[in-house]
């Protein structure tokens, strides 16, 4: 095996402590927030009746967990949450082929797919729950509709960014529009849907959360409810 050599070394400590400061800060802004928080609490300089503190959310937190009042509520919210992520996930990348397959189709939708992702997802979650009823399927639902149809029309406008001369090339070589989708225009979106992933989990955890404020007898959405209601 060869040796590193000093130039490699240097970079190599070079990215290691870039790491480090990163990471450093990070922790850094934290701390540092929490405690101009718990300052301008004990300092009076914010009302800690409205505002709370790092100190009275530790203990609010712990005495849950002790009673056990707060991990079933996560646990709920996380399910829902994952749930509506992966069918969110397994749905736009089906509707983003067929509509890639079918360009008179894609064409067709597009306005509709616009105006379905500009509406307020918010507003959307009451007539779901009289349409589907209040149970958590409903809240999957609203979760799901706060994401699909925006990651629908990021990964076919993705799709549609592929290089043509690639495409191309698989049709001069005797390919079908099957060989064209699994091996450029799949291979070439791996990390278009990556990053939609990091975005959908966020949005789908806001779409629960909505759910729940409105129709929901347990989860975080719940708690934050009641916990307005109690000034909690």
């Amino acid at each position: 095996m060869s040796e590193i050599s000093l130039a490699q070394q240097k970079y190599l400590s070079a990215k290691k402590r870039h790491k480090r400061t990163v990471s450093c800060s990070r922790i850094l802004i934290f701390v540092c927030f929490l405690a101009l928080w718990e300052g301008a609490a004990y300092l009076e300089l914010i009302d800690s009746f409205i505002f709370s503190s790092p100190s009275k959310v530790g203990a609010c937190f712990v005495s849950m967990l002790l009673d056990h009042s707060l991990l079933p509520h996560i646990g709920i919210t996380l399910f829902e949450t994952v749930v509506s992520f992966l069918l969110v996930i397994l749905c736009a990348l089906a509707a983003t082929i067929l509509l890639w397959f079918c360009r008179k189709l894609s064409e067709t939708l597009e306005p509709y797919l616009v105006i379905l992702n500009s509406l307020p997802k918010s507003a959307l979650a009451p007539l779901l729950i009289v349409w589907l009823g209040a149970s958590y399927k409903t809240i999957i639902v609203t979760g799901m509709s706060v994401a699909i149809f925006g990651s629908i029309l990021s990964l076919y406008t993705s799709f549609m960014a592929v290089d043509p001369e690639k495409i191309k090339l698989v049709y001069t070589l005797g390919g079908k529009k099957y060989h064209v989708m699994t091996k450029v225009i799949l291979p070439a979106n791996i990390p278009a849907m990556f990053s939609l992933m990091k975005v959908n989990i966020g949005l789908c955890l806001v779409g629960v959360i909505i759910g729940e404020f409105i129709a929901a007898r347990k989860g975080l959405g719940y708690l934050i409810i009641y916990g307005s209601q109690v000034l909690k």
